[in-house]
């Protein structure tokens, strides 16, 4: 045990390990949906058939597990990863669905989003472009994903739906489906209320056990009941698929633009959760963040080998920061939760598209909070970040809310004859995304 106390500084950071141990705990509470949400989520919920939701569970839990224990270990922060909210619905929706990528494609995407991010972390170049960026922007960002993920869960249980007249109006409320989804996001909104910790863990489990009493009782599209006999889910559809995809991603410029989109999206929001994280805490030396940055990029890179979208830092980490955890300790036990969690493989059959809305919805919730930090008092900074969260909703695209945005921003600092304050990197950015919507309306790609 004293071995333990002096690895992690546990006494010197002012926890002891049995804070740690429900710290840990706490944080797989807190996020343990995300081994139910990301599978459905990655698959644009039947979308893409070809997709193997068994594979993809499995990866989701080995990546989180795995990611964790070494942040735990190596970084010695109590942060947890798993595949990130949003990035998984950018996995699908657009560069699948959309661009027209192969889902392996998508996951070579991802691995090399990866390596990118590990070598601009190791060559000191982080930094420098955290700086290029301006912060609102960043928070417009991760307040459009919110509102995109929010929607997406909306709609896909038939509460938002195109009624031909116009694009978008209320469904058929009526429908068992969005019955059960309207339940669940005002359950979880209740648990919220009452500041339960584990509110969107507790509501999506609460939500399926409706769904399946009315599954009982005759209602159709609800949940299953899961079945216990069997082998675990096996890896092999999934696992090593992106290397043979590599070819394919590279050989156009709306995969190049995956990519991009991929690595600047977890760039960003893996250093504003670290800066949140780390923030209620006391003397967290930049070594320790480098650290942290090299173990989330490192396991981006494992994930897509496995099979699963971008692995990233969570802010949920902070519930278990806010229960007492202050060392790496937690983490390896949130890690070591997610590994043991493969065993709950069968209760897939219980989380469909109207038990995860309420995930969704809460989530996304979470996430637009930062809209409130945007800088709307300065026009330019205004312009770029409404255009980028209005694009990503109304284009059903991640990459084209940030690439409108940052071309927006461009366009009006040099209006405004601000050109100078603009980073290179971000005149880069723009001019390949209007190289981008050139080809992809000229070439058709």
């Amino acid at each position: 045990m004293e071995r333990i106390k002096k690895f992690f500084q546990i006494e010197e950071r002012g926890s002891s390990v049995r804070i740690e141990l429900i710290g840990g705990l706490t944080t797989f509470l807190t996020m343990a949906y995300i081994l139910f949400v990301n599978p459905s989520l990655m698959g644009g919920f039947g979308a893409i058939p070809t997709l193997n939701m068994g594979a993809v569970f499995l990866a989701t839990a080995l990546a989180a597990g795995l990611g964790t224990i070494a942040m735990g270990l190596f970084a010695k922060l109590p942060i947890a990863l798993a595949p990130g909210m949003g990035l998984n619905a950018f996995f699908s929706f657009t560069v699948v669905l959309t661009l027209g990528f192969s889902w392996e494609e998508a996951l070579a995407a991802v691995l090399i989003s990866g390596i990118l991010y590990l070598i601009v972390t190791l060559t000191g170049f982080r930094a420098k472009v955290v700086a290029a960026i301006p912060q609102s922007l960043k928070y417009a960002i991760g307040s459009g994903i919110g509102f995109f993920i929010a929607y997406i869960g909306l709609v896909n249980v038939g509460i938002i739906v195109n009624n031909g007249g116009t694009n978008t109006s209320i469904g058929d409320l009526s429908n068992p489906v969005a019955l059960l989804a309207l339940f669940g996001i005002f359950l979880t909104m209740i648990l919220l209320a009452f500041k339960v910790r584990a509110a969107v863990f507790f509501g999506l489990i609460g939500t399926a056990v409706v769904g399946l009493i009315m599954g009982f009782l005759g209602v159709a599209n609800m949940p299953a009941l899961p079945t216990f006999g069997g082998a675990l889910p096996s890896l092999t559809p999934t696992l090593g698929a992106a290397f043979g995809a590599i070819g394919g991603i590279l050989s156009s410029p709306a995969g190049w633009f995956a990519i991009f989109a991929f690595l600047f999206v977890d760039f960003f929001d893996t250093s504003g959760t670290l800066m949140a994280v780390t923030g209620q805490m006391e003397n967290v030396s930049e070594e320790e963040l480098q650290k942290a940055n090299i173990v989330d990029s490192s396991a981006t890179v494992v994930g897509a080998v496995l099979g699963t979208s971008t692995v990233t830092s969570y802010i949920e980490s902070l519930s278990g920061v806010g229960a007492g955890a202050r060392t790496g300790l937690a983490s390896v036990v949130t890690g070591v939760l997610f590994i043991l969690s493969i065993f709950l493989a069968p209760f897939l059959s219980l989380i469909t598209s109207g038990v995860t809305a309420a995930a969704m919805v809460i989530v996304g919730t979470m996430m637009a909070a930062s809209i409130g930090k945007i800088e709307w008092d300065k026009w330019p900074i205004a312009i770029s970040s409404f255009m980028t969260i209005l694009v990503m909703i109304l284009s059903y695209s991640i990459s084209d809310g940030i690439g409108f945005g940052f071309l927006t921003y461009v366009v009006v600092m040099l209006a405004s004859k601000k050109g100078k304050e603009v980073s290179p990197l971000l005149y880069g950015v723009s001019i390949l995304f209007v190289l981008y919507l050139v080809f992809l309306n000229v070439f058709s790609i």
